[in-house]
Parts: structure tokens; sequence; C-alpha cells
């Protein structure tokens, strides 16, 4: 069973209701396996705090951000609120270390496409727990952070692109691997210029790992320019 205990430490945040926590790091597979009762898995907190995110995120970014206009902070938004920038933000956290998953979801591979709902779980959980000034805390310190870099991977095909022409160069993306069932499949995903590979990503679906393997690419590119 996961460390409910240990992940409370990691987050900085103690719930009175510890149940809240557990049910926001169940997911549906598990709880189908094991036959728990019904609403036992995190997708009615998910719902909940994938609102709690959306105000809290709209707000900060409507005082960070004066002289944007609203078109602006609704792109801005949606690079922090997607679904692969949530699954970025879980690595500090380690969220996929105490996921309750079934069996079948952790073989294939399938926790990296359920991050996403489980830090929204998370942050229902926290807002149920605690109100919304813990939620909100939660969300500053691990989701409102480092924007620039998170504009950089929401936009991270784009921006390639762009860089890519900009250089004259012929930018592709070639599929390397594909597996799963249908339902939930992984693929892998190289971003080349000509011949050489800069960048490689995995993902659900082919977007996903293509926008992965385009924000290690520009990550790499960056770093040569530094040096």
């Amino acid at each position: 069973m996961t460390d409910i205990k240990k992940f409370q430490e990691v987050i900085g945040y103690h719930f009175h209701d510890e149940k809240l926590l557990r049910q926001a790091l169940t997911h549906s597979s598990f709880a189908n396996e094991k036959h728990l009762k019904k609403h036992s898995d995190n997708e009615r907190l998910e719902f909940l705090g994938d609102a709690v995110l959306e105000i809290i995120s709209s707000e900060f970014l409507y005082k960070e951000y004066p002289d944007k206009p609203e078109g602006e902070l609704t792109k801005l938004r949606a690079s922090i609120v997607c679904e692969p920038t949530l699954a970025l933000c879980t690595k500090d956290i380690a969220l996929g270390e105490y996921l309750l998953l079934g069996k079948g979801e952790d073989q294939t591979g399938g926790r990296k496409s359920i991050l996403s709902d489980a830090l929204e779980a998370v942050i229902g959980a926290i807002y149920l727990d605690g109100g919304f000034a813990n939620a909100k805390e939660f969300i500053h310190k691990y989701i409102l952070t480092d924007i620039e870099h998170k504009q950089l991977f929401y936009d991270s095909k784009t921006i390639l692109q762009e860089v890519v022409q900009g250089e004259h160069e012929q930018l592709t993306y070639v599929l390397t691997d594909e597996s799963g069932p249908d339902h939930n499949k992984s693929f892998t995903v190289r971003a080349c210029i000509g011949e050489r590979v800069i960048g490689s990503g995995t993902g659900h679906t082919k977007k996903a790992a293509e926008q992965e393997a385009a924000y290690q690419a520009l990550l790499l590119l960056k770093n040569q320019q530094r040096g």
C-alpha cells in the first residue's frame, strides 16, 4: 500500500482526514480490482481540483501580468493547466510513486497518463480538508512556478519549428515505438533535424510524445547555445 504519511511530508501538508488523500491517490483501476465501494477512486476529487486550480491560476495570472489582455492570459493559463504540464509538475513530489493503480494499469505504463488527473485530485482533497488557502499554497508551491519554462513546454512544437526554420533546416518527428492496449497506448517519438536526433519523448498520444520530444530538443539547443 502507498505510504500516506511519507507523501504528506513530501508535499508539506498534513491532512486532518487522511481518507481524502487516500482517495485522491486511488485510480479507478485499483478501485475496480479491489472491488472498493462506489466513488472510492479519485475521479470526483479530480473534478473539484480542476475547478480550484482554474480559479487560483486565473487569479495568479491576473495579478502577475497586469498588462496582458484576456486572450494572452487564457493561453498562458492553458500552458500551465494542460495535462502534459501538470504531469511534469508531479515529478517534484514524486506523485507517481504514491498512486494506487490496478495491476493491468501499472504493467501497461499507464502511470504517466494519469499523473495530471491525480494531481488535480490531490488539490481537490486539500481544498476539502484544509480550505481554499491551503489549496492555494500547494498550487503556488508546485504548479505556479517557473511560468516561462512551462510556456516553453506548452508551445515547444511551435517554438522548435520557428528555431529550425530560422536555420533553414528540416524538422521531422519519427515514431520509434508504440506499445500498450488501445485504451492506454504509449508512443515514443524522436525529433530530428535531417538525420540528427535532437530530442526524444514518450506520451499516451503521438501529439503528447512529439511535444515532449520538442521540449527536450529545445533544452538541448539552449544548452548548446550557452556552451
